[in-house]
């Protein structure tokens, strides 16, 4: 994984919580569940650091 903003996906667990997470390149899913261990342990819910109020 390179870290850099290229390597960022945006992903959606069941519940329908936003995620931001580094993936491997070419990852093209939209499912937390797709990610694997290691990528889902770099993943950070959007609204710890966009808060629900400014949507």
């Amino acid at each position: 994984m390179k870290g850099d903003f290229g390597s960022l996906v945006w992903v959606n667990d069941r519940e329908g919580h936003e995620y931001v997470c580094v993936a491997n390149a070419g990852f093209e899913g939209k499912d937390i569940e797709a990610l694997s261990e290691s990528e889902r342990a770099t993943c950070e819910d959007v609204n710890d650091f966009i808060g629900t109020d400014r949507w």
